[in-house]
């Protein structure tokens, strides 16, 4: 497996009409994240461009480029509906969250 491809791919829903994409890796995301508006950038943007970006130069986990992804996507709103976000129990257990 790719070091920077994700273990679960990131869907978004980029339009309310055009189908889901699914992201699937860090390069994917950084594909989403330059063709963001300019105006709509803040320091959720600014956070999952810097740790999308730090996980090519091996700085950031990709796991990490991906969490951060993925809540850029959740407060911009492009998360799709269905997808289902894994969280880390105490004990290292995850469990499905959908948001």
């Amino acid at each position: 497996m790719d070091r920077l491809q994700f273990e679960v791919p990131v869907r978004i829903a980029p339009a309310p009409g055009l189908p889901v994409e699914e992201i699937y890796s860090v390069e994917q995301a950084l594909d989403v994240l330059h063709e963001w508006p300019k105006k709509r950038q803040g320091k959720v943007y600014e956070a999952a461009f810097n740790a999308c970006f730090g996980a090519t130069v091996d700085v950031v986990k990709t796991e990490d480029a991906c969490r951060a992804f993925m809540a850029f996507c959740r407060v911009s709103g492009l998360l799709a509906r269905d997808m289902m976000i894994t969280a880390k129990r105490s004990g290292g257990e995850a469990r499905g969250l959908r948001f």
